[in-house]
């Protein structure tokens, strides 16, 4: 196996154990990896040298991370670097124009690029006519293997009441199923949003608590604009719960096909859900092709990004 490094703006150094109750998508590839975490204002500290480094550049703290040579320091010491997408491909255009160009000017340093979707990957080697690599969305099942069979109910949206998540297109869409409507809690909630009729907050919690918390729900509804890793489509596939969302997210469209609706198309998918909940045979093909095309697309097993063993 590769011996790589990965930088993001994390705090924490090291390796990430399997039973690691925080295992959300970036920690998943660390750990399948076995690379070693490292603050990527860091970079300088590095006392072995690594087969291949992974640089997630931070959404936030540009004009820090910016004024830090990184890839400089990253040269010393690794054959390779690769860059990590991190959120949508666009994101990085409300930096101001200086970091637009820095960031550029960073991807063009790389010597590849590991990227969510397929659409991404046409994107980036657009943008850069670098090669690009898919990261498949992926989940560590240790501590999630041996939940216990409950009676589903209620719907779930994937996220709050901002342009990012697009939770008002979701809290519309769930409201034809006439049940609870509940939540996440994430960085993006706004104001107010507690006050949304039938809308029911969860608290901050665990990775591993969430897909316990997720396996207690008959529907998932994620009509997110912003295309990025897919995760809480992906969490739905593994528990068997239909989701509704819109295309471009590989693991939307792989996992839950018959349940992708093109962007912005509310009145398709309100005819998606009124139907999952008339036709309970649907609902279990619709369960039974999410679970199967997540083991065929996502599972552990099929994991191999950099395309060595």
């Amino acid at each position: 196996m590769e011996k790589i490094v990965w930088l993001t703006e994390g705090g924490f150094e090291g390796k990430v154990n399997r039973n690691y109750e925080g295992m959300r998508n970036d920690s998943a590839w660390m750990c399948n990896l076995n690379a070693t975490h490292v603050n990527i204002t860091k970079a300088h500290l590095l006392n072995e040298n690594y087969d291949l480094a992974i640089v997630t550049i931070p959404k936030t703290h540009i004009d820090i991370i910016s004024q830090y040579p990184f890839i400089e320091h990253l040269r010393k010491k690794c054959h390779q670097i690769a860059f990590m997408q991190e959120g949508p491909s666009w994101y990085f255009q409300d930096f101001p124009l200086e970091h637009q160009i820095w960031f550029y000017n960073i991807l063009m340093e790389m010597d590849f690029l590991f990227v969510h979707n397929e659409i991404d990957e046409k994107y980036y080697k657009g943008l850069t006519g670098k090669e690009c690599k898919l990261m498949p969305t992926l989940m560590i099942e240790d501590l999630i293997k041996d939940l216990p069979k409950v009676e589903r109910k209620n719907v779930m949206i994937g996220g709050n009441f901002c342009s990012w998540y697009g939770g008002f297109d979701s809290y519309i869409v769930a409201q034809e199923l006439k049940c609870p409507i509940y939540v996440p809690t994430m960085g993006r909630k706004i104001k107010n949003e507690e006050h949304m009729e039938n809308l029911n907050h969860l608290p901050y919690m665990s990775w591993v608590n969430w897909i316990k918390t997720l396996n207690q729900f008959k529907y998932g509804v994620h009509l997110m604009r912003t295309h990025a890793a897919g995760t809480f489509a992906l969490n739905c596939a593994y528990l068997g719960i239909p989701c509704i969302g819109y295309e471009g997210l590989d693991t939307q469209e792989k996992c839950h096909p018959s349940l992708t609706v093109k962007l912005g198309d509310l009145v398709e998918a309100k005819k998606k859900i009124i139907e999952l909940k008339n036709n309970k045979d649907w609902y279990k093909e619709c369960s039974k092709i999410a679970k199967f095309n997540y083991k065929q697309y996502f599972h552990e097993n099929k994991f191999n990004p950099t395309g060595k063993k």
